[in-house]
């Protein structure tokens, strides 16, 4: 009785594994057939030379150049803000916090990720209203305050996933530097987060992914579309999600909407990109933590 019931169970697995990779390959292709044709360095630098944009001696006006360089910047700098909160307060809720206090900071971030992005837009709004009234009417939505948002959007990934990895590990593991007389602090830095840096940089990877996508945070605190490459933190700036939203929603030709599919491309390979930075700082950190006295 209980094979057929298994058997059941692991075919509706795999049916639904295939289903995800069915549906994840389709968007991908799809993307690709519509996007490739519109793939070419006019497409991204526009009239101006490749060389003259890159050295950032002359701006790109109708190239997706500035785009790009604002999404790779904007986050950089969210996860930059993000990570060292996250996973501090990731460290704390495992290692020190009391049943109590994890009970009530547990719930409170799980409301924050539960927060729509619209509202951390406004936020964010709210914020750089405020510091325009009340310390300098230079401040104004930018890339700074945008980078800040994006990073309180992010937060409660790098918490839960630090919480889970760390709380995760064997006792054995959580043990053994603390009976050799290790300190409790040099037990989390030296055995438990070089134990748990593959599910610590799963958060960060799901940061850089949900950073890069999000358009409702930018269009409120800071994102123009003709900014150009962004010349300071207070600054104006352009940014992929928003070019593509612009165009899918108000392209006047068939040839305009397909530079929306060529965007979309751009910043997949960007994600593609900072996941392999990911990847590859983790495993040099992975190396210097296990195999370097």
């Amino acid at each position: 009785m209980k094979r057929p019931v298994e058997q059941a169970i692991t075919g509706f697995a795999w049916l639904s594994m295939a289903m995800l990779l069915f549906a994840v390959f389709s968007v991908i292709g799809y993307l690709f057939l519509k996007g490739y044709p519109s793939l070419d360095t006019r497409l991204i630098f526009g009239d101006t030379a490749v060389l003259d944009a890159l050295l950032l001696r002359k701006q790109v006006f109708n190239g997706l150049f500035p785009a790009a360089a604002g999404t790779l910047v904007l986050v950089v700098m969210s996860v930059v803000w993000a990570i060292p909160v996250g996973i501090a307060t990731g460290i704390y809720l495992a290692e020190y916090a009391s049943a109590r206090v994890k009970g009530v900071l547990n719930l409170f971030f799980d409301i924050l990720a539960g927060i729509p992005s619209i509202v951390i837009g406004l936020f964010g709004f709210a914020l750089a209203v405020f510091l325009h009234k009340n310390f300098s009417r230079a401040i104004q939505p930018c890339l700074l305050i945008s980078s800040i948002a994006l990073a309180f959007l992010v937060l409660p990934y790098l918490i839960r996933t630090t919480q889970m990895a760390l709380e995760g590990l064997p006792e054995d593991t959580r043990l053994g530097a603390l009976a050799l007389g290790a300190t409790k602090l040099q037990n989390i830095f030296y055995v438990l987060l070089p134990r748990s840096l593959s599910g610590i940089m799963s958060g960060v990877i799901l940061a850089i992914g949900r950073c890069a996508e999000d358009t409702a945070v930018i269009m409120l605190t800071g994102v123009v579309a003709t900014a150009g490459i962004p010349k300071s933190l207070f600054s104006g700036y352009e940014a992929l999600p928003f070019y593509i939203y612009y165009i899918s929603s108000q392209y006047t030709s068939p040839e305009e909407l397909l530079t929306g599919y060529g965007a979309s491309i751009i910043l997949l390979a960007i994600c593609i990109v900072l996941f392999s930075a990911a990847f590859l700082i983790k495993k040099r950190l992975t190396y210097i933590a296990f195999y370097r006295s």
